[in-house]
């Protein structure tokens, strides 16, 4: 679980957003709502000057204290696991073992002509064709 990095007790206030920047201060910042426009610029909250780790996401719980979990997905954790020098090996292999053919070119077919379009003729009315009948 979380483990409490600085005891900042912020109280936080409707419509402001709360993050550690990257200084390691806690600022806040407007949040934008539907159509209105939001004055740039942050706000610094509290000083903790916290120094980030790789791997570890830094938020501010409920109470308003800093704190820090690990990633389930880091940049660290997952260029380790790749080795890049057997993706070479097998790549060099798949293209010795295919074999090369020559493509032939698809013969060259003869469109078929279009009908001419049917002429819209005025539609009977019903009460007409029963009468034929």
């Amino acid at each position: 679980m979380a483990s409490v990095v600085a005891k900042t007790g912020i109280t936080r206030e409707a419509g402001w957003l709360y993050f550690v920047d990257k200084a390691g201060d806690v600022s806040r910042v407007r949040m934008q709502r539907s159509g209105r426009r939001v004055p740039k610029g942050r706000q610094k909250v509290a000083r903790c000057g916290i120094e980030r780790a790789d791997g570890w996401l830094y938020f501010i719980d409920k109470r308003g204290n800093v704190c820090k979990v690990k990633m389930k997905r880091s940049r660290r954790r997952t260029t380790a696991k790749r080795p890049t020098t057997t993706r070479r090996r097998t790549a060099a292999r798949r293209k010795t073992a295919r074999k090369k053919t020559t493509r032939r070119k698809p013969a060259s077919r003869k469109t078929a002509r279009k009908k001419p379009a049917r002429r819209k003729t005025a539609r009977r009315s019903t009460a007409s064709r029963r009468a034929r009948r």
